[in-house]
């Protein structure tokens, strides 16, 4: 019997190819998105289904562990981006993005930890970032909400083992053909003030035009290895840049 895999983030970049690169293996896939658009997965309607989910929201989580009932595998991938000086951010979008991008995946490994502990068997993929692999500027909260989850996994790691549960982290690089720019909250050119042009420009310019990079099949792929392997291993970089940096640790 095929098993199932749900995702969250899935109308675009990561998660949507996530989502299809499971499709097309056999297996079952619960798609999770705020708003649900059938379109984004037409051919693949037999064995996909689509579920609203706002991972900030707890009746959400709730209303979507009492639709999808038994899950093999949870990839938390749901993510806002925030990239600019620090000092212009203000705390509610540091807020929003701890919210969305660290306590959300945290609240849905709440939510399914415990009919996967009652079976002792399944898997918890986290997606992080490869800011987690070194220090960015202009990155600084978005970074903190990327090590937060990364420390958050490697112990849950260690507390879900002995039920026979698997948890593991994939940390992609930068992909510049995802949305990670248009999910931003506030665009970045309004949390850079004048005085951090000149620091600034030449950061942007070397995100601009990256030497290396990560394709989101590089992602789906991660995610695959991740929910086979038995090996132990907890991170999984994903992308010819995150290969490099991880390797550089």
């Amino acid at each position: 019997m095929s098993k199932t895999i749900l995702i969250t983030g899935t109308s675009s970049g990561y998660g949507k190819a996530t989502a299809l690169h499971f499709l097309s293996r056999g297996w079952n896939v619960i798609a999770t998105m705020r708003r649900p658009d059938p379109a984004l997965f037409g051919q693949h309607a037999e064995r996909l289904r689509l579920l609203p989910l706002d991972v900030t929201s707890e009746d959400s989580i709730a209303a979507l562990v009492e639709a999808a009932g038994p899950v093999d595998i949870v990839v938390n991938n749901a993510g806002i981006g925030g990239v600019g000086a620090f000092e212009a951010m203000p705390m509610s979008l540091i807020r929003q993005l701890f919210e969305t991008n660290s306590i959300g995946a945290m609240a849905m490994c709440r939510a399914f930890i415990p009919q996967m502990r009652e079976r002792g068997a399944g898997a918890i993929v986290n997606v992080t970032s490869t800011v987690a692999l070194g220090a960015f500027p202009l990155a600084a909260a978005y970074s903190a909400t990327k090590h937060a989850v990364e420390g958050f996994t490697a112990s849950l790691a260690h507390e879900l083992a002995y039920f026979g549960v698997r948890v593991k982290l994939v940390e992609p690089g930068y992909a510049p053909t995802t949305r990670f720019g248009a999910n931003a909250i506030i665009p970045v050119t309004d949390l850079l003030p004048g005085r951090y042009a000149d620091f600034a420009q030449p950061v942007l310019a070397a995100f601009a035009a990256p030497a290396l990079t990560t394709r989101e099949s590089d992602v789906a792929e991660a995610v695959w290895n991740a929910v086979h392997d038995r090996t132990g291993q907890l991170r999984f970089p994903a992308g010819a840049d995150a290969v490099a940096l991880a390797e550089g640790r």
